[in-house]
């Protein structure tokens, strides 16, 4: 699967009007930078495979809603990149291994 995550300044959000796909998103929110910087709205969910591997990914929290998955990788990721100074990413992405 390849990602293209698109960071982009789209003016005020109330004057958006948005058409997600039903079948693919429940709802729509937003969340602060502020809001997930602060360390009481990150978490992460640890993972175990049959053969003993396991990882963590993380997770940012805001009331009901839990941004995590995909969407919260990219979301880490994209702190770590634009806010350096103010966020280290805390879980470990393995390499890729080139395939032989």
């Amino acid at each position: 699967m390849t990602v293209a995550p698109v960071v982009a300044n789209l003016g005020p959000l109330e004057a958006l009007q948005l058409n997600p796909n039903p079948d693919e998103v429940e709802e729509v929110f937003t969340l602060p930078l502020a809001h997930l910087l602060r360390e009481e709205n990150q978490g992460y969910t640890h993972f175990r495979t049959a053969s003993g591997y396991g990882y963590t990914l993380p997770v940012f929290l805001n009331g009901p809603h839990k941004v995590w998955g995909l969407t919260a990788i990219i979301t880490e990721l994209t702190l770590e990149l634009l806010l350096p100074g103010r966020y280290r990413r805390k879980t470990h992405v393995p390499s890729r291994k080139a395939p032989a």
